[in-house]
């Protein structure tokens, strides 16, 4: 496991994140992301924003008024073992989640 790959779409100021393990908080301590429980089997993309009273949100919609970082979770990952064998005497396969990565997400960051 790495590092969460950073792409600074612009230059400038940024929001100020952390990223602990498999989550990311941002601000000081005022929005926490578990990467890991938001994985699904199709690439996830989580938009990060300002609101009307500086608040650091997940979405665009409702009070977000400044767009500050996107978050690109890719498709989970599966492992594939033998289970014994089915009806027909054929391998049963089954499919095991892969851990998250968190090397494989990536976070991009506007200027704030």
């Amino acid at each position: 496991m790495g590092k969460i790959k950073v792409v600074e779409k612009m230059p400038g100021n940024h929001i100020q994140y952390e990223v602990k393990g498999k989550k990311i908080i941002f601000g000081d301590d005022e929005l926490s992301l578990n990467l890991a429980s938001r994985e699904r089997d199709f690439e996830v993309s989580l938009d990060i924003c300002i609101d009307s009273e500086n608040g650091v949100v997940i979405g665009t919609g409702g009070r977000a008024q400044k767009y500050a970082a996107q978050i690109i979770i890719p498709a989970r990952r599966y492992d594939v073992i033998e289970d014994g064998v089915d009806e027909n005497g054929e391998p049963r396969e089954v499919p095991i989640p892969i851990e998250l990565d968190i090397s494989l997400c990536t976070i991009i960051l506007w200027e704030v």
